[in-house]
């Protein structure tokens, strides 16, 4: 089989896996895009970006534009002479020039089921609203924000302790074997397109910080939906004393459950408690009255400190009877 020349474009972590697939693949990486370097992390260090770093350890040439809408910019594009440009979580547009300049198009590696959840954050939304699965598109990339005909599908379930980290690490994971099955089908001239019904769309927005508040008064299994699926970014939050107080894992607890926490702190009865109020505390978690059952906070994080489980939190806090939110 004759290997595909191949620029690759993509920025954060979810997008190594599949590089490094193409690497090791008969196929050859001839430039990856990025975006450029950014100050992180307190010092405000410029830090190589995860897909940048994986092509300089690899002696890979290496292409930051801040757009792609200068035609000296394309042309540098071209003169790459590509058979397919990958793209996964890059986060630049392709303008139509830029989609045509490859020989077989722009590929896409898109964290979800499409035509459901276009869009920046598929991952986190599928799992907020109680989605069972979700999946991989490779998708042929068209104008239009995920609109392109798809190419393959993988499925990844969701099950009831997955978080935004754990499902974007099997999809990355599986994304690396989908964009080479792809590529060995149009290579052997059996792809099947296959069209998007518009009717069965859905949007995914791009997250932000306010995405996260807790509303007590919502449903202890929509809560904890919430909780996983912004877990590790933006961190679903609730308010404490005024601040902004992280919680990084839970449970919902169940009729067929018996937690046997510590019956002397309890304060109120889930059904008397109003939403948000602290009901009881122990080292097996801390129970917070919700719109309908109990949520069981494990990990949290406090204003300015760092993140804990709830055994290391009881040692020197309380949030017995606290009004969170």
């Amino acid at each position: 089989m004759k290997g595909l020349r191949i620029i690759y474009a993509g920025t954060p972590e979810f997008a190594v896996p599949a590089l490094l697939a193409l690497i090791d693949s008969e196929h050859e990486v001839v430039a990856v895009y990025t975006q450029p370097d950014r100050p992180s992390g307190r010092g405000r260090k410029i830090r190589y970006g995860a897909v940048k770093q994986v092509a300089v350890d690899y002696n890979i040439p290496v292409e930051q534009p801040l757009a792609l809408k200068e035609q000296a910019i394309q042309q540098t594009l071209a003169d790459y002479n590509a058979d397919v440009m990958i793209v996964a979580a890059y986060g630049l547009i392709l303008p139509q020039v830029v989609l045509d300049t490859p020989t077989y198009g722009c590929l896409n590696i898109h964290g979800s089921l499409l035509p459901k959840w276009r869009g920046a954050a598929p991952i986190q939304w599928a799992i907020q609203v109680g989605d069972n699965e979700t999946g991989n598109t490779i998708m042929q990339m068209a104008a239009g924000l995920d609109t392109g005909d798809m190419l393959h599908k993988s499925i990844c379930p969701i099950t009831s302790t997955d978080t935004g980290q754990s499902i974007h690490d099997k999809l990355a994971k599986q994304g690396a074997s989908d964009i080479l099955t792809v590529l060995n089908q149009l290579t052997e001239g059996t792809l099947t397109p296959e069209k998007q019904d518009e009717n069965q769309t859905s949007y995914a927005h791009k997250l932000s910080k306010e995405d996260a508040k807790i509303n007590w008064s919502n449903t202890a299994v929509e809560i904890d939906r919430m909780i996983r699926a912004f877990n590790p970014w933006p961190v679903a939050f609730t308010e404490y004393h005024g601040k902004p107080m992280k919680i990084w894992m839970s449970e919902i607890k169940g009729k067929d459950k018996d937690e046997q926490l510590d019956n002397n702190k309890m304060q109120a009865s889930t059904e008397e408690a109003p939403a948000g109020m602290v009901i009881n505390e122990s080292k097996q978690g801390i129970e917070v009255a919700t719109g309908e059952g109990t949520l069981i906070i494990h990990r949290l994080q406090m204003p300015g400190k760092k993140a804990m489980d709830v055994k290391d939190f009881l040692n020197g806090h309380s949030l017995s009877s606290v009004q969170l939110g």
